[in-house]
């Protein structure tokens, strides 16, 4: 099993989460390539995409 790395332009940290390329652009991180429909991130950029993504999380859960 390969190890997976971070999905974003100029990062080559170790992958720890994977999100959709659509959430991840739309939160404001651009992809390194354009191939895939999931996108790994790095500890630093998975926390980047929750701050980014924390009101819609909330909101989807208030929802529920």
């Amino acid at each position: 099993m390969a190890e997976d790395k971070c999905g974003v332009a100029g990062c080559n940290g170790q992958a720890i989460k994977s999100y959709s390329r659509e959430a991840v652009e739309k939160a404001g991180l651009r992809a390194a390539d354009e191939k895939g429909k999931r996108m790994h991130l790095c500890k630093e950029h998975n926390k980047q995409y929750k701050k980014a993504t924390k009101e819609d999380r909330k909101l989807e859960s208030l929802g529920r």
